[in-house]
């Protein structure tokens, strides 16, 4: 008898301000390393966590499909306005309920991990996918040490990846010298 593999597919969530080859690098190993079926990029309007946006939503929905536009398996979705929410656990309540995908995996960075116990209803999203982390330079010792991992490091799968030097928080400095 032939053991089926369930199918996961991927969730990398945030504001995306701006997408960038970091995003697209973990996304393509994420689905080669994890045989996901598809990943999608969910931009929030905002950061929970953060002031503002230096990109409008529209500008960084369009970037980030621009930037993906050669992987088919990896699709960008805004759904503030569909789930009237931008909280993580909704997004996956979202995928569960909305599209019946009960195997999950959500992708975050190592610098994620430090504050997710921050995060709405973090034991529950927890509870629900499987947590991937990639390696983010600088992050990943504070982040083995977090109340996350502590409490469900067997729900954790760490990536071992060469961390990117790009990040979506250098691309802005770097656009603002130039202005």
């Amino acid at each position: 008898m032939a053991i089926i593999r369930k199918k996961y597919i991927g969730l990398l969530g945030g504001s995306f301000d701006p997408a960038h080859k970091g995003h697209l690098g973990i996304s393509k190993i994420a689905l080669k390393k994890l045989k996901l079926k598809k990943i999608y990029w969910v931009i929030t309007k905002k950061n929970p966590f953060k002031n503002k946006t230096f990109y409008s939503l529209e500008e960084r929905v369009k970037y980030a499909k621009k930037i993906s536009r050669t992987q088919k398996k990896i699709q960008t979705v805004y759904l503030d306005n569909i789930i009237k929410s931008s909280r993580v656990i909704d997004v996956v309540n979202y995928f569960i309920k909305k599209k019946n995908i009960k195997n999950i995996y959500f992708i975050i960075g190592s610098d994620s991990l430090i504050r997710f116990h921050k995060w709405k209803s973090w034991k529950k999203i927890v509870k629900l996918v499987k947590l991937i982390v990639f390696s983010r330079k600088g992050y990943d010792r504070k982040g083995m040490k977090s109340i996350v991992v502590k409490n469900f490091k067997n729900k954790i799968i760490f990536i071992k990846n060469k961390p990117f030097t790009i990040s979506s928080t250098l691309l802005k400095s770097q656009r603002r010298l130039i202005n």
